[in-house]
């Protein structure tokens, strides 16, 4: 469960980041949130599929694993920032 949390959050924070760099794709504030949300989650539970989040074997062992940690909010914020581009491109495209 921590590891969805770690996710939705460091992909919310992704993509406002991505909004913020990138002015014209940026879908507002609330926007890049919810598309960073969606992307936060997607790229913690790729990174989980692959094998490499390790989170949940580290809170099973009795502690959580600082280079899980961070994966996981790398992973998040990444993915947040990729849907968000994705969503502003689509939405340019739409708008023309």
């Amino acid at each position: 469960m921590e590891q969805l949390i770690i996710s939705l959050i460091s992909g919310a924070v992704g993509g406002n980041v991505a909004g913020g760099l990138l002015k014209n794709l940026s879908l507002g504030t609330v926007g890049n949130s919810v598309a960073g949300i969606v992307g936060g989650g997607i790229g913690g539970q790729i990174l989980a599929a692959l094998g490499t989040g390790g989170m949940a074997d580290a809170a099973a062992a009795g502690g959580l694993d600082i280079g899980a940690i961070v994966g996981q909010v790398a992973s998040g914020g990444v993915g947040g920032a990729v849907v968000m581009a994705l969503a502003g491109v689509v939405r340019n495209m739409m708008a023309k």
